[in-house]
């Protein structure tokens, strides 16, 4: 088995890191590939300067204070690395071994972003969880490192949105008869991760005949490479009608395509991508 085909699991010890770990070693296990544990260590905030303070201190306490919050920045960092390699042990204590490939630990420096396009080459399935970023009083923003890593690698990810993860018992496809929509139909199509599974194509709003037919032909693509699969059109706006719908559904998966629009577009209007991935409550394959 090629290290070109790995799952990563990215793990920051927060709320969903169970559900991460297993959620890639479930895709791990389906599609026998080999799985990595991966945790990016990231910057810590700086210290304040000790210049901002020159005028009322004398130079002495100055370089003493200096070499203190030298030593403070050492011992955080060892403590951060010490934290990290807990977790990672921890995270690895959950994997089954002996029912997947391989599996690696990797404790990488720098932004997640950034470490998970290096790895990108050997990777197949990225696996990350959301986490809630509060801007205001009552209001959520999807994490912006969840964000940053699907706009920017092409690999599919998986986010998980709760701190658990059941092995899910059908998927769901959100297809608006857009070129991204069809393409992640293409690709559910060939992948073996979901096959097995009864599937749902799922179109909010008020459709034409021409996207009816769209949703039509995806459908017929599905059931010839052996997908059991029916369709269903729900009226609303799709950030509404969607997560409602998944949540009558129960032990499902939401598959997407990845930011459809333009960046301007997006500016503008906001994406339907990010949304369904703020407000869904069941993990999200996101494709692109």
């Amino acid at each position: 088995m090629s290290q070109q085909d790995t799952i990563f699991a990215c793990i920051d010890g927060l709320a969903t890191t169970h559900a991460v770990v297993d959620g890639a070693f479930w895709a791990a296990e389906r599609l026998q590939a080999p799985m990595a544990l991966l945790h990016a260590l990231e910057r810590p905030e700086p210290m304040p300067p000790v210049g901002d303070y020159s005028g009322v201190i004398g130079m002495g306490a100055q370089d003493v204070l200096l070499q203190r919050l030298n030593t403070l920045d050492e011992e955080r960092g060892q403590v951060a690395q010490e934290a990290a390699r807990r977790m990672l042990a921890e995270a690895q204590a959950r994997v089954d071994q002996a029912r997947i490939p391989s599996l690696q630990v990797l404790l990488r420096h720098g932004e997640l972003t950034d470490v998970l396009l290096e790895h990108e080459p050997q990777a197949r399935l990225f696996v990350l969880g959301r986490q809630w970023r509060a801007t205001a009083a009552r209001k959520q923003r999807l994490d912006h490192r969840v964000e940053s890593v699907i706009r920017n690698v092409r690999q599919p990810v998986m986010v998980m949105t709760a701190p658990e993860f059941a092995p899910p018992e059908g998927f769901v496809v959100a297809f608006d008869g857009s070129a991204t929509a069809r393409r992640a139909v293409e690709a559910v199509a060939r992948s073996p991760l979901l096959r097995g599974m009864n599937g749902l194509l799922a179109m909010a709003g008020e459709p034409t005949p021409e996207m009816r037919q769209q949703l039509q032909d995806a459908q017929a693509q599905l059931e010839q490479a052996g997908f059991a699969v029916t369709t269903k059109i729900v009226p609303g706006l799709p950030e509404e009608a969607l997560p409602a719908l998944l949540q009558q559904l129960g032990n499902v998966l939401l598959v997407l395509g990845a930011y459809g629009h333009s960046r301007i577009r997006q500016l503008i209007v906001g994406s339907t991508t990010t949304a369904l991935l703020r407000l869904c409550s069941v993990p999200v394959v996101v494709l692109r």
